[in-house]
């Protein structure tokens, strides 16, 4: 993140986080500016509106603390014997197999911690005299923002998918929705979890400006993409379809792959042209290494050869075939988890399709794959039968979404539907493990040591 994009950088904070939530045991350590003036106080608050704003400067525990365990259980990529062993963790050889696991780590508390930090802004806000109605929309619009997107992530890894019909008895993450560390969590339903995550972005809607002058934080087309990716988890096709277009109207530029340098070991920038919103995984994770994780060789060869994204998205060795770096900008496997306009391009197509739209979903299609073959290669696909084009759709969506982090939530929704139901498998030494749909490994367990701090029930 470049430094003149740092608004109020003196304020930018330093926070080391030791939390497992949600119990909660949490030792916020501030910059001086907090502890020192204030050290009686169990947490450090902030006093003014530009302490607020350093808060969301701050990149690091902002925007980058996004779990990483959904993209590792996916199946895009695969190990070799050789690396498989070589990972130092063992949680992530149990996330890669499948295996029942309750050693959870930063997936289930990095997450949290950013959550806390978007209470702590939201608790604090009413109590601050002075400042501009303008930034306090902006601060509470970010707020609200942050909280729902992140416990939207949480839930993809800790909670069963979303299901009409069993969203009010099914478990849900503990909803931390107040920086009062002595209330103790209790997990709500997946219905109540959903219903807290749409309002949170929905309040933020009206607060946020309406175009992303600085990527890492939030605006109303963000806010509408994050809506339409949570209401397509939830298989509201109608309401997906009318955020993904409302984010579009606002902000809508696609990147002419023909101008990306196909050489380059890092193609495509952080904040890009596509981004809406800059946002990544908290830290690489062991199994998505760009020299370790090879791309599955169905998944590669459905690639054309004309098909910039071939060898934008790839790097071809010896050895295999492996990812380049995404819309991160990053050289280290970490995930873009943010906003950008290719996946609401692929959102608008869905739903148009589910909603009888089949021509406006063709049309919406073509116009995102012209931008990723060779100039004057791609022949506009003609398909009329509403489930044929919905397989492109789907089929062109994985393929565009590569380290995204959206694979596992495609699989869960997916699964729900027998004509996309597929079993993964993973070979390890000869030993295959498998994940069948709607396997109890499609939810993850709630990190064991946050459970004997608060009693929350534990996933099976």
């Amino acid at each position: 993140m470049k430094k003149k994009q740092l608004k109020n950088s003196y304020y930018r904070l330093t926070f080391n986080v030791l939390l497992m939530m949600a119990g909660t045991v949490l030792l916020l350590q501030s910059c001086q500016k907090y502890l020192d003036a204030k050290p009686n106080q169990t947490l450090a608050t902030p006093s003014t509106i530009d302490d607020l704003e350093g808060i969301l400067n701050d990149y690091q525990f902002i925007n980058a603390q996004y779990p990483s365990a959904e993209e590792v259980a996916a199946d895009n990529y695969y190990l070799n014997t050789a690396d498989f062993n070589s990972m130092s963790l063992q949680r992530q050889q149990m996330f890669y197999t499948w295996q029942k696991d309750d050693d959870i780590g930063g997936d289930y508390t990095a997450p949290y911690a950013a959550v806390e930090y978007a209470n702590i802004i939201l608790d604090a806000l009413p109590k601050i005299t002075g400042g501009d109605a303008q930034s306090k929309n902006m601060v509470m619009g970010n707020g609200l923002f942050l909280r729902g997107s992140y416990h939207y992530a949480l839930a993809q890894l800790f909670t069963k998918p979303y299901m009409k019909a069993t969203a009010s008895s099914d478990l849900g993450i503990a909803l931390r929705l107040t920086a009062d560390i002595t209330v103790k969590p209790v997990r709500s339903s997946v219905a109540d979890t959903y219903n807290s995550i749409l309002a949170d972005l929905q309040k933020s809607v009206a607060l946020l400006p309406a175009s992303p002058e600085l990527k890492y934080q939030a605006s109303k087309p963000a806010a509408y993409g994050m809506l339409a990716r949570v209401f397509l988890s939830m298989n509201d096709y109608v309401n997906a379809g009318l955020y993904a277009d409302s984010a579009l109207n606002l902000y809508g530029k696609l990147i002419d792959y023909n101008t990306v340098n196909t050489t380059a070991t890092i193609p495509f920038l952080q904040f890009n042209d596509e981004v809406i919103y800059d946002a990544r995984s908290f830290g690489p994770a062991q199994p998505l290494s760009l020299a370790k994780a090879r791309v599955d060789t169905n998944l590669y060869a459905s690639y054309a050869a004309n098909d910039l994204r071939k060898v934008l998205y790839f790097k071809t060795s010896s050895t295999g075939v492996f990812f380049k770096p995404t819309y991160t900008g990053q050289n280290n496997g970490s995930l873009f988890t943010g906003i950008a306009t290719d996946e609401l391009y692929f959102i608008k197509a869905e739903t148009q399709v589910r909603n009888g739209d089949i021509s406006g979903g063709l049309s919406t299609l073509n116009a995102l794959l012209l931008t990723r073959y060779e100039s004057g290669t791609y022949v506009p696909y003609t398909i009329s039968d509403g489930q044929q084009l919905l397989t492109l759709i789907l089929q062109e969506r994985r393929k565009e979404l590569m380290l995204r982090g959206q694979r596992w939530t495609d699989l869960r929704r997916l699964n729900q539907d027998a004509n996309y139901a597929i079993t993964l498998y993973r070979n390890v030494n000869g030993t295959i493990f498998q994940l069948p749909p709607g396997g109890l490994r499609y939810v993850f367990e709630i990190d064991q040591n946050a459970v004997n701090i608060s009693g929350l029930t534990q996933n099976p």
